[in-house]
């Protein structure tokens, strides 16, 4: 991508990019403390990293009272987002807005700050939705995922490290499909991420939540996670997903997700030999304990008749194995859709019908 071109995307799609502040009142965070701590309390407050040493509990919350502004709250953190409604629609990851104490606010390219509200949060991809009471505001129109390719230059853009606002950098699809096991903090569950986009343009701590764009400056991607310790390898949600959530929020005020209602282990070559299966691919309906079986109670596949220890072998025609989990083509899947599935049961084959329900 020329130069001139670059600069004239910039340009387009900066202004609709934002910074996502977040704070906590000093009440919650003195019972992150541990009681007998010992050595640095460390903090973002206002943009910058803060180092504040601390031989005591009582002494980091003293220091937590003089970072605090006027009503009690301490800035924590921060991410990214973008705007894609002129009506004031955010969005961004929903790992930078996870914390259900925390308050967020949306400061806007020309420096304006709004307390933020969280229309959803998706249940299956790592996207949120924000709402701002602002009208009559740039936005970003979306691409569509599905059409890029290896090679094809992309700008990645946002708030790095949550002090370097409206960092550009640019760069190359890398990879497309990719799978990867990440944690927004170190103490986080882990969460299965799909069907991303690798990039080599610079994705940091900040970053997460803003858009990529590609070369009509249309957004393709959520920047959402970077490999630690690798160089240049940075994934994005596709906005294919976050785009049915938009629609969502627009139509009926909240995403919905499509449940088929099963637990599973996607079956290869190794499973098949542990466990003397009759085939080295489907998904093996199993449960994960007493408390969470492989058929939940009262769900789509339980309604259809599908029982633990079934093997899911295709849907919808379509192969299931590791490389296209069920998962994957749910994806693709509407509330109310029927899916039809070849299931496996004590040797035969069984052609079972399943509508999809809203997932709570």
């Amino acid at each position: 991508m020329d130069e001139k071109r670059v600069i004239k995307i910039i340009r387009r799609v900066m202004p609709a990019v934002v910074s996502i502040a977040i704070s906590k009142s000093v009440e919650d965070l003195e019972k992150e403390i541990p009681a007998g701590l010992m050595g640095a309390v460390t903090l973002h407050t206002n943009g910058k990293k803060l180092k504040q040493e601390a031989n005591s509990k009582k002494n980091a919350v003293a220091a937590l009272k003089e970072m605090a502004d006027a009503h009690g709250m301490v800035e924590v953190g921060g991410g990214s987002g973008c705007i894609v409604d002129s009506n004031g629609l955010i969005l961004t990851n929903k790992h930078v807005v996870s914390d259900g104490l925390a308050a967020y606010s949306v400061i806007l390219n020309d420096g304006r700050r709004f307390a933020a509200e969280i229309l959803s949060r998706d249940p299956v991809n790592d996207v949120a939705i924000l709402k701002i009471n602002a009208t009559r505001l740039p936005s970003l129109d979306l691409g569509d995922a599905t059409r890029l390719e290896l090679g094809q230059s992309v700008v990645a853009i946002g708030n790095a490290l949550g002090m370097f606002k409206n960092t550009v950098s640019l760069g190359i699809v890398s990879g497309l499909s990719r799978a990867i096991t990440a944690q927004a903090e170190p103490d986080a569950p882990p969460q299965e991420l799909r069907g991303l986009i690798q990039t080599d343009a610079a994705i940091n701590p900040g970053n997460s939540g803003g858009p990529l764009v590609d070369h009509d400056g249309r957004v393709v991607g959520v920047n959402a996670a970077i490999i630690s310790g690798a160089q240049s390898v940075g994934f994005a949600v596709p906005i294919n997903a976050a785009r049915r959530d938009i629609e969502d929020i627009k139509k009926f005020g909240r995403i919905r997700r499509p449940l088929l209602g099963l637990r599973y282990i996607m079956i290869d070559d190794k499973l098949q030999e542990k466990m003397k299966l009759s085939v080295n691919y489907g998904a093996l309906v199993t449960n994960e304990g007493p408390r969470d079986p492989g058929v939940i109670v009262g769900s789509p596949a339980a309604l259809a008749g599908i029982r633990e220890k079934d093997i899911l072998l295709t849907l919808d025609g379509k192969k299931l194995d590791r490389e296209h989990p069920i998962q994957d083509f749910l994806e693709d899947r509407i509330v109310g859709n029927v899916v039809n599935l070849i299931v496996l049961r004590d040797e035969k084959e069984l052609n079972i019908s399943v509508t999809l329900t809203e997932r709570k």
